[in-house]
């Protein structure tokens, strides 16, 4: 036997050359033992700037690296079910806030609220009845001493504008699902804020002509009515340039306003805005290792390196 030569058939009785432990090379096969009285190999940890190669399963003596995620498989932080649960929350909650964006949401939300008004209105010129009224010298009077029509125009008014408030908020709540908190609240309250007088004006207008027409040229003593209007309800200007609505005007706003605050307190998320749910994660406990792989076999055409 010669140093160029080694003998694979040496008997394992020789303690005369221990086998010093091999750092890198190819691996025993899969059921070859290490011979007796020969430690079991020992893999070192890479060097630095040294990387494994792609497939290579981490050695069970190789700690693991500083950053390193526990979960079952070392899945990197941009892959896998974690890094798309993770990547998911800073898009949801980390993302930057932009006022600008924000105040263009509140905007339009109320522009598209306040057109709804329209329809609004209509319905309640619908459903409101007119009040009877007699013309005399001095103008129209009312045909009943106590006329029960304008209390029904102002109970539908408020009926409808609290129904209305009640959509507009659980409308908001889907629509604008990327918004939800202080800035859905805001232009929910402010859209039905403003929907209320645009709806006001459209219903009382609705035949008001008419009413107008004969009052100007009905002879004293004829029988007309009078389109639906609100009593317990207007607006106030503030300074002569702020409008302030009052009375059954607020309902809307107040019926968004109560609606909005339940779905919040309601909602099983934090945030509000709907997370996704790390059903496919499989936790475990940071102490536990994680299971390694059998060696690899050595190719039929490398050579063991000498033993001594």
């Amino acid at each position: 036997m010669s140093p160029d030569n080694p003998d694979r058939e040496r008997p394992a009785d020789e303690p005369d050359r221990p086998t010093p432990p091999r750092a890198s090379g190819p691996t025993p096969s899969v059921g070859e033992s290490p011979s007796a009285g020969e430690p079991p190999p020992v893999a070192e940890p890479p060097s630095a700037g040294e990387s494994r190669s792609a497939g290579e399963p981490p050695s069970v003596t190789e700690p693991p690296s500083a950053g390193e995620s526990p979960l079952v498989g070392e899945q990197s932080a941009g892959a896998g079910p974690w890094g798309a649960y993770q990547s998911s929350l800073e898009l949801s909650f980390d993302e930057p806030r932009r006022p600008l964006r924000a105040a263009v949401t509140v905007l339009g939300t109320v522009f598209a609220l306040a057109v709804l008004g329209v329809p609004f209105g209509l319905l309640w010129a619908v459903l409101a009845p007119d009040t009877p009224v007699v013309k005399t010298v001095e103008g129209a009077i009312y045909a009943d001493p106590q006329p029960e029509q304008p209390i029904a125009a102002d109970g539908w008014f408020s009926l409808l504008g609290l129904g209305f408030g009640l959509l507009v908020a659980l409308a908001l709540w889907f629509v604008l699902r990327r918004r939800r908190g202080p800035v859905g609240l805001l232009a929910a309250v402010l859209g039905a804020l403003v929907a209320a007088p645009v709806a006001w004006q459209v219903g009382r207008r609705v035949g008001l002509a008419t009413f107008d027409r004969l009052l100007a040229t009905a002879p004293a003593g004829q029988a007309f009515t009078k389109p639906a209007d609100l009593r317990a309800g207007g607006v106030d200007w503030l300074l002569g340039v702020l409008p302030v609505p009052h009375g059954n005007l607020l309902l809307p706003a107040f019926g968004a306003a109560i609606m909005y605050t339940l779905l919040a307190g309601w909602s099983r998320w934090p945030g509000l805005r709907p997370e996704p749910e790390p059903a496919d994660l499989s936790w475990v406990s940071a102490g536990t290792p994680a299971p390694t792989a059998a060696p690899a076999p050595p190719a039929p055409d490398e050579a063991e390196p000498p033993r001594g």
